[in-house]
């Protein structure tokens, strides 16, 4: 398997700078079995069935993006993920100027220090803070940006609207860097028309690290490596989905990292189990699928381990037909971007 299975040519105005609006006005690329049909996002409820049950990330976007400051040296962080322990790896540009113990201050509030308690060679670094709780997402809230993607375009920063744009009607736990994107098209009025088709809805919680906006660096897919992210699945949750699944409901996964997480906690006995820790589980073609049926999810970037999840998951020459229609009849891409419905193969092809 080499990387240039999953390249393909995008240009540059398919990049989506903007949501939708109303958000489930976006469009929908709905990839079944033998065929593509083009619908919108409020057409969900007529694709999905009764008893079917919709899995939703329900992870809330943080300021992440942070100015730091160490004597004249002045450092980019961006937050990546938190430690069991209350210390967070973050991810530093220029972070040769860091050193262990370096104690830091953040540009937007006097009240945030941290001290470095580790360096990696990768740029990364572990980070323990002086404040936690309500007060440290207080001084968050100040000091912090949103870590937009880079395709989206923001010279100056982003835009006061990008507060809302970029955060899911399910956003309720605070520590995700990246929003889980698919479920940006979700509204009061579609989860209104979802209950009211008798499709059931539970959410799981997968905090989006920055890792997700790294690429993969050369030719040996098998050499990449996933950086691990923090979720939790209630026992409740679990037992929502294993009670649909054993009534002939389908599992309907809000993005792909509501699958990561749903696959991780799959048991050997093909049940989704309560969870509380990291993943780093890798989605390859070649996979098998045990927990996932459906899956929502927004058009990826070429050459991304998002783009091989979803290969793996409906096939790549399937996959590829699809994204060359996307672009063929103007498809919007990434994460303000449009949706497709991708129905599971269990071959790839």
């Amino acid at each position: 398997m080499d990387i240039a299975d999953f390249d393909f040519a995008l240009p540059a105005d398919c990049i989506a700078q903007h949501p939708a609006r109303p958000r489930d006005t976006a469009r929908l690329l709905h990839l079944a079995r033998f065929r593509l049909c083009d619908r919108v996002v409020r057409d969900l409820p007529e694709l999905l069935r009764p008893g079917d049950i919709l899995v939703a990330n329900d992870t809330r976007v943080i300021p992440a993006q942070l100015m730091a400051r160490r004597g004249a040296a002045r450092v980019g962080i961006t937050l990546d993920r938190p430690h069991p322990d209350g210390e967070w790896h973050a991810l530093a540009r220029n972070a040769r100027r860091l050193h262990v113990g370096d104690e830091l201050q953040f540009d937007g509030t006097e009240e945030l220090t941290a001290t470095v308690t580790q360096l990696d060679s990768a740029g990364g670094v572990a980070l323990a803070f002086n404040l936690s709780g309500d007060a440290f997402a207080a001084a968050l809230a100040r000091a912090g940006a949103l870590a937009l993607p880079p395709y989206i375009a923001r010279p100056h920063g982003p835009l006061p609207e990008d507060a809302a744009d970029y955060q899911t009607i399910f956003a309720a736990h605070a520590g995700a860097v990246a929003a889980p994107t698919a479920g940006l098209h979700f509204t009061p009025e579609l989860l209104d028309a979802l209950r009211a088709r008798g499709v059931q809805r539970v959410t799981l919680t997968l905090h989006v690290g920055a890792g997700t906006f790294l690429p993969v660096r050369g030719d040996d897919i098998a050499r990449h490596r996933i950086h691990a992210e923090r979720g939790e699945i209630t026992a409740e949750a679990a037992d929502a989905i294993n009670a649909a699944r054993a009534s002939g409901g389908r599992v309907v996964a809000v993005g792909t990292t509501s699958v990561r997480l749903l696959e991780t906690a799959m048991d050997a006995d093909y049940r989704v189990r309560s969870f509380s820790g990291d993943t780093e589980l890798f989605i390859l073609p070649g996979y098998r699928f045990r927990a996932v049926d459906l899956l929502l999810t927004n058009f990826h970037l070429p050459r991304s381990t998002l783009f091989m999840l979803v290969c793996a998951f409906a096939g790549t020459a399937r996959m590829g037909a699809a994204y060359a229609h996307a672009i063929k009849v103007g498809y919007r891409f990434y994460s303000y971007g449009d949706a497709c419905l991708l129905e599971r193969t269990d071959r790839d092809g």
